[in-house]
């Protein structure tokens, strides 16, 4: 009998590192992504999606004409329009479509920029910086959206020779600039 009871009582102590690994898992699930909530969450990006993509659409349409025609209140229009495309996004969708908002919100600037209202461009550049840190584009040559923005509306002091260099834009701003910086200088 003690031989019986010893050899469960190895047992016992042979199972219980297995019943104290097994208690240490946790049971809990992932949230769902099959529920009513999730989808109807889902749903709502959707439409706010398609909603600013309509918007985007009609600004993008106004740039073109802009392009054509050449005028600053074309490209004025545009800006507003895409500029209202990113205020109306809800809160709970400022995640939602990051990389179509910010090319959006930087047409929005630039038109600003070329319809030669320098204030809003501004203003739209540190909102910009604001929603999107630590983020930027790059134009075709390969030079920064960021950057490029700053020098042409002032906020970077780019008529130094060495820092203008050091300021990852356009050749032929750089050029620009420095002659404008020459003739001011005369």
């Amino acid at each position: 009998m003690l031989n019986i009871n010893l050899k469960r009582f190895k047992n016992v102590i042979l199972a219980l590192p297995m019943l104290i690994l097994f208690s240490a898992c946790s049971l809990e699930h992932a949230p769902s992504t099959t529920g009513i909530g999730f989808r109807e969450a889902r749903f709502a990006e959707i439409a706010e999606m398609r909603k600013f993509r309509e918007c985007v659409k009609e600004g993008e349409k106004l740039d073109k004409i802009a392009s054509r025609s050449g005028g600053y209140g074309a490209y004025l229009s545009s800006a507003r329009v895409l500029e209202k495309c990113e205020t109306e996004i809800g809160p709970n969708f400022s995640g939602v479509g990051t990389e179509e908002r910010m090319q959006a919100y930087a047409l929005a600037i630039q038109n600003y920029v070329k319809g030669r209202n320098i204030k809003n461009a501004k203003s739209g550049l540190k909102k910009f910086k604001l929603k999107f840190r630590n983020k930027d584009f790059y134009y075709p040559d390969g030079t920064s959206f960021l950057q490029t923005m700053e020098v042409l509306i002032g906020t970077h002091d780019p008529m130094s020779f060495g820092h203008l260099s050091s300021l990852n834009v356009n050749k032929v701003l750089k050029s620009e600039m420095r002659r404008i910086d020459y003739w001011k200088n005369q």
